[in-house]
C-alpha cells in the first residue's frame, strides 16, 4: 500500500467530516442537530503533528456531539452506519484503526476488508468534557476547576478546530475555557514565579561545592519554569514535556530566549551558566512589566543576600501579583511549596 503524502491532521479531519462523515450523518440521522470537531488528545490538535505521528492514534478521526437525548438514542446506530458505510480509505489513509498488539487502547491505521473500526467518537458535550477535564463546564467553571486541571488538558480542549456547531454549544464553551479569569491568571503567574524563587540560588551553591551535574540539573529545572512562565504570560496553556520546547519557540520571547537558555544548559563553567540565566531572568522580568498586571518591578538581577550568587529574587514578582488579586479567596490560596514536596505528575498552574 502506497503511503500517501502527509496532510496535517486537522486538515485531514476537516475533509473527513465534510466529504465523508457529514454526508453519511445526514442520511443516517436526518434532522438531528450535531456539532463536529477535532479536539482532545493528539499532536494534530495542537498543530505539532508530523509524518511520525501516523504510527498511532492519528488519521481520519473526529468527534461528533449530539444532544444528550439523541446520543442515548442514536449514537450506537450512527456508529454502526459509519462502520459499514465509511470508505475503507480516505485520501489514501485507512479509516480502520486496529490494535497495535501492545494494548487494545492504542490503535493505528490499517487496511481492512470488513467494517471499519473508525475513530469517530459520538457522544454529548457534557459527557465528553467531564471525561476529559474532570468537571462539566456547561454548568459553570469554579476556581477549583481551573486550578486542578492540567494545562495540557486545557490546551487540548481549546485548540483544534470546530467544523460544524449545530448545537451552538462548542464555540461559546471553548471561548469560556480559552483563558483563566484575571485574578486566577495573576495567581497562576505568581505560582510560576515562586517556583523560580525556590531554586534560583541553588545553581550557584551547587557549583560552589563542585557539583556541576547538580548545577546543570537545577538550571534545567529553572529553564523549564521560565519556558512555562513565558507561555503563561502569552496567555497560552503550557503543553506537557514533549511539546514544551516547540510551544515555547512560538512565544513572544522564544526567538530571544531559546539560544540563551540553550547556552545556559550547555555551559561548562559556573560563570557562563550564571550569566546566561541572569540574562533570561531579566528578559522575562521585562516582559512581565509590559503586561501591566503589577506596578513596574526592577528587572535587574542581584546577589542572593550575602552570598555571591546572581539571582532575580523572583518572589518579588509573585508577591506583587498576589497583591493585585481582588478575590479574597484566591488571594489566600497558598503558593507552591518546594518542588520536591509536589507530586511529580500534579497539575501545575
Amino acid at each position: 500500500m502506497t503511503t500517501p503524502a502527509f496532510v496535517p491532521g486537522l486538515e485531514l479531519a476537516r475533509r473527513f467530516y465534510t466529504e465523508a462523515v457529514g454526508p453519511l450523518l445526514a442520511q443516517a440521522a436526518p434532522g438531528i442537530p450535531h456539532s463536529a470537531t477535532r479536539i482532545g488528545p493528539g499532536s494534530e490538535v495542537l498543530g505539532y503533528d508530523t509524518p511520525r505521528s501516523a504510527d498511532h492514534e492519528w488519521g481520519p478521526r473526529l468527534q461528533l456531539f449530539l444532544r444528550p437525548q439523541d446520543a442515548s438514542r442514536h449514537a450506537a446506530r450512527i456508529g454502526r452506519v459509519l462502520a459499514e458505510r465509511l470508505p475503507k480509505t480516505f485520501h489514501g489513509f485507512p479509516t480502520h484503526f486496529a490494535p497495535t498488539g501492545e494494548t487494545r487502547d492504542i490503535r493505528v491505521m490499517r487496511a481492512t476488508d470488513g467494517p471499519v473500526h473508525h475513530r469517530v467518537e459520538i457522544t454529548h458535550v457534557s459527557a465528553w468534557f467531564t471525561d476529559t477535564l474532570g468537571f462539566d463546564p456547561t454548568t459553570g467553571i469554579t476556581p477549583a476547576d481551573w486550578l486542578r486541571t492540567p494545562t495540557q488538558s486545557l490546551a487540548e480542549v481549546t485548540a483544534g478546530a470546530v467544523f460544524h456547531d449545530g448545537l451552538h454549544a462548542l464555540t461559546p464553551l471553548r471561548a469560556a475555557l480559552r483563558w483563566y479569569p484575571l485574578d486566577l491568571w495573576r495567581y497562576v503567574l505568581a505560582c510560576q514565579w515562586q517556583r523560580i524563587a525556590h531554586e534560583e540560588a541553588f545553581v550557584g551553591r551547587c557549583a560552589e561545592v563542585g557539583d556541576e551535574l547538580g548545577a546543570t540539573v537545577v538550571a534545567a529545572r529553572l529553564a523549564r519554569h521560565l519556558m512555562r512562565l513565558c507561555l503563561l504570560m502569552d496567555r497560552r496553556y503550557p503543553p506537557y514535556g514533549k511539546w514544551l520546547g516547540t510551544a515555547f519557540a512560538r512565544t513572544t520571547a522564544g526567538d530571544r530566549l531559546t539560544p540563551v537558555l540553550t547556552a545556559a544548559l550547555t555551559a561548562t563553567d559556573h560563570h557562563e551558566r550564571e550569566h546566561r540565566l541572569a540574562t533570561a531572568y531579566e528578559t522575562v522580568a521585562a516582559l512581565h512589566n509590559q503586561l501591566g498586571l503589577t506596578d513596574p518591578i526592577d528587572p535587574t538581577t542581584r546577589p542572593y543576600h550575602s552570598r555571591p550568587f546572581r539571582v532575580l529574587r523572583a518572589d518579588r514578582f509573585a508577591q506583587a501579583l498576589l497583591s493585585g488579586v481582588t478575590d479574597p479567596a484566591i488571594r489566600e490560596l497558598p503558593l507552591p511549596g518546594p518542588p520536591d514536596t509536589e507530586p511529580e505528575n500534579a497539575p501545575q498552574p
